[in-house]
């Protein structure tokens, strides 16, 4: 009998063990579902032009889809062929005024032609939407001898938002978004020095994931330097995290660390319970793209279509002027494309 009763205190044990996470799993998913942010607005977007980096898959495609669902001329700009993507935005919201432009972030040739090419082709551009990022895990740079990561996030958003700001002007009242990240806040030693991570550097987990946040966190600081800059000429400029979501950028760089590791095992397990659908984290873009009670707000970050606290080191009003003016250098900014400070 003794045997017994301490078997069933085993095997309580052991569900409980097994029954109470799962309980807390759950709860937390329900609280991670009631607390993500939704876009309310019901604007209409007829006669509107948006470009969307990055607009073939993941977040930008939700972004692009969702913007056309209003009837919006959507511009994806992809470096990947996206006719796929775009002939599925038309099948699903029957607006066929969708257009693919190639766009290689890694090169600032590339950028260059495609800017031109916008400018020379379209009348307006009310919405440019900075989406498109990067995750390399390699200290790899490109063949304008810039960080890989730090151009495909940040210095290629840097100079295609300069190279667009005058029609930008020209289509006031007009929006700029950045899509950044929650690492800007804590996983980030950004510096002048470290602004482009210099070549034959060591390299290992903890750099590049430096490297991941500091371009994030320049997102932030160039958002609020055009927000500065463009701010009299009508134009809004706002960077947002869009949550933790489950998109192939998470599983391109877990296919680099190995698929039998248990990073990508932790990795797929959390992005599966709670990562946000792409739908759910292009949200936040969405909301600061047409909401109508964010048309005059600039120079703000949000979280979850609600206006959160900036990064502390977008504090620095010195320290965010440095890593703008050196971002000016290393994107070979010509004098007449720069805004000038007197417009602050």
């Amino acid at each position: 009998m003794i045997v017994y009763h301490v078997y069933l205190k085993y095997v309580a044990f052991a569900v409980a063990a097994v029954t109470l996470p799962v309980i807390g799993l759950v709860i937390l998913k329900i609280i991670q579902k009631w607390t993500t942010g939704r876009c309310r607005s019901l604007v209409c977007l007829n006669g509107k032009t948006a470009v969307v980096t990055g607009g073939g898959s993941g977040i930008g495609f939700e972004t692009a889809l969702l913007l056309a669902a209003r009837g919006c001329r959507v511009i994806i700009a992809d470096r990947e062929d996206t006719t796929k993507a775009k002939n599925k935005i038309i099948s699903v919201t029957n607006n066929t005024n969708i257009a693919t432009r190639h766009l290689d972030l890694t090169s600032l040739q590339s950028i260059r032609k495609f800017a031109k090419e916008i400018n020379e082709t379209e009348e307006r551009l009310d919405i440019l939407i900075n989406n498109a990022g990067s995750q390399a895990a390699k200290n790899k740079h490109t063949d304008d001898g810039l960080h890989v990561t730090m151009q495909i996030n940040h210095f290629g958003p840097f100079l295609l938002t300069h190279l667009l700001a005058d029609l930008l002007k020209k289509s006031a009242p007009s929006r700029i978004i950045f899509v950044s990240s929650a690492t800007a806040f804590f996983w980030n030693n950004l510096s002048l020095k470290n602004l482009n991570y210099p070549k034959n550097h060591p390299m290992n987990f903890l750099r590049t994931s430096f490297i991941y946040g500091n371009s994030k966190l320049c997102n932030v600081i160039a958002a609020n330097g055009f927000a500065e800059r463009l701010k009299k000429f009508g134009v809004t400029s706002n960077s947002l995290h869009p949550g933790l979501v489950n998109t192939d950028i998470h599983a391109r760089t877990a296919r680099f660390l190995g698929i039998k590791t248990f990073r990508r095992m932790f990795r797929t397990i959390i992005l599966f319970l709670y990562g946000k659908t792409p739908k759910e984290g292009a949200q936040t873009t969405i909301a600061l793209a047409v909401s109508n009670h964010l048309k005059t707000v600039t120079g703000k970050h949000f979280w979850d279509c609600r206006n959160f606290i900036q990064p502390p080191k977008a504090w620095n009003k010195k320290f965010c002027n440095e890593i703008w003016e050196k971002s000016e250098e290393f994107v070979k900014l010509k004098p007449e494309e720069q805004l000038p400070v007197e417009t602050f």
